[in-house]
């Protein structure tokens, strides 16, 4: 089967759920960055009350859509990369 055209975007494989004004969900997204995590949606769990019960107190947490693995914080660099290679 062909590959879908450039132009048809994908949803992304990554999702972080953080909250605003969070000093913990910023470092997160330092470490995706150095670690070059591939595009990631980012969810903020404020106004949602589900995601609240679900990661309230985890956050940031970064969820495999595909496996549904989580990588709940403290990680770092080699942590992320490790997550990506499943």
């Amino acid at each position: 089967m062909p590959s879908p055209p450039a132009s048809i975007a994908t949803p992304a494989r990554l999702t972080l759920y953080q909250r605003d004004d969070c000093h913990l969900c910023d470092l997160a997204l330092e470490v995706l960055a150095v670690a070059r995590a591939p595009e990631f949606d980012s969810v903020f769990i404020d106004e949602d009350e589900a995601l609240e019960q679900r990661y309230g107190v985890r956050v940031p947490v970064l969820k495999d859509e595909k496996s549904g693995m989580e990588l709940e914080w403290p990680f770092d660099v080699a942590r992320v990369r490790e997550f990506l290679r499943g």
